[in-house]
């Protein structure tokens, strides 16, 4: 027997299976096959979700609610600039990672603002909220929690008892992230895409809705940990905290070098939150709006046939398909603000940089050249546009 006839058979046998499979789920018994749904892809190995045409009914209570989040977008960043000056698109976009189910970097110098920003976030939007200082000598039990040894003091036997680290919150501020070793920074990875944590051989379900927002310094990396591309890519976005404006900063010394006092109202609640974040996940996605994500992405990756020569030249490597996902659902966010049930074009470019600029490594002759992954971000949606 050949070496290719055992793989033959193989072959043979999942494409039965797939048959069988697809059969089942696009058209049940009783039930015509819908135009939408689930669709075999028998040449590729396996049926593919054809989410262009999801047969999700939108109920009039549904409709009402988008309208609600879309009226209360304006209180929301109205409350929150009580407390913040400026950085409007920042505080929009971490909203729109938070209807997202992400997780936000924050990279900026130190004194722009950005730990008031998360906190006046969390008051806006009624959730528990807890600050973390990452340090040198910083241990995962510090953020997870630990086991302690605790007396009964009815039978007088010694239990464990636990005690919750600060991860157990809605919205965890992981402040100056990259100044602790990776063996902590890595006590957060199941916790960001599990939303659980391990302690002690016991799995302990985090509070919904579970946010980390970490914050890093751009320009001091003498003594630091640089997140590892595994880490870094759990982060659904990365936004970079600028200076404020003249009048912004004007505005800062009013507030800040008098008796000012933020009285910031919470707009929406916990229970509000998961439901927006459920409606997310059911905005439609068409086709245009797809294949832009797709060869964007796909176009990062040098290595691919039919990139532009600026891709080539300048990009050690690119987005994985983490990216592709990130930038759907985030622009189902963006399209949820909006007060639509359906994603446009200019939903997806306004998450583009944030999704994919910490994603695309630029190699020495970019760096030489002067060019930064935000501008190879910005030659790509031109290209891609073009397509």
């Amino acid at each position: 027997m050949s070496e290719e006839e055992p793989k033959k058979v193989v072959k043979k046998v999942i494409k039965k299976i797939v048959k069988k499979v697809v059969k089942k789920v696009v058209a049940p018994a009783g039930a015509a096959p819908s135009a939408g749904g689930l669709k075999a892809n028998i040449g590729g190995g396996g049926p593919v979700i054809d989410f262009s045409r999801a047969n999700i009914e939108w109920s009039a209570e549904d409709k009402s609610q988008i309208k609600h989040l879309n009226a209360s977008i304006d209180g929301i960043m109205a409350e929150i600039s009580k407390g913040v000056v400026g950085q409007l698109k920042t505080v929009r976009l971490t909203i729109v990672s938070l209807l997202s189910q992400g997780h936000c970097l924050l990279m900026g110098v130190p004194g722009l603002g950005k730990t008031l920003l998360v906190s006046s976030i969390a008051k806006g939007l009624s959730l528990d909220f807890k600050r973390v200082q990452f340090t040198p000598d910083l241990m995962p039990s510090d953020i997870t929690g630990t086991e302690v040894i605790q007396e009964n003091k009815t039978t007088g036997a010694r239990e464990f008892r636990f005690l919750e680290g600060p991860i157990f919150t809605n919205l965890m501020l992981a402040d100056e992230i990259n100044r602790t070793p990776p063996k902590t920074q890595a006590s957060l990875l199941e916790a960001m895409q599990e939303k659980q944590v391990t302690v002690g051989g016991v799995r302990r379900t985090l509070d919904k809705p579970f946010f980390v927002l970490a914050t890093q310094n751009p320009v001091e990396q003498e003594g630091t940990y640089p997140l590892p591309e595994a880490q870094l890519d759990r982060f659904m976005f990365q936004l970079n905290v600028g200076y404020p404006t003249l009048e912004e900063e004007r505005t800062i010394l009013a507030m800040t070098t008098t008796g000012y006092r933020a009285d910031i109202q919470s707009v929406l609640d916990k229970k509000e939150i998961l439901e927006y974040q459920r409606l997310v996940r059911m905005v439609h996605i068409y086709e245009p709006e797809q294949d832009f994500i797709l060869n964007i992405v796909r176009s990062t990756r040098s290595s691919e046939e039919g990139v532009p020569d600026f891709i080539k030249n300048y990009v050690s490597w690119g987005a994985g398909p983490r990216a592709c996902q990130y930038l759907v659902i985030g622009a189902k966010a963006v399209a949820i603000l909006g007060g639509r049930s359906e994603v446009i074009l200019e939903d997806v470019i306004e998450v583009c940089h944030a999704v994919l600029c910490h994603r695309v490594a630029v190699n020495f002759a970019a760096e030489s050249e002067g060019l930064t992954s935000e501008k190879i971000v910005d030659q790509l949606i031109d290209y891609v546009k073009g397509l």
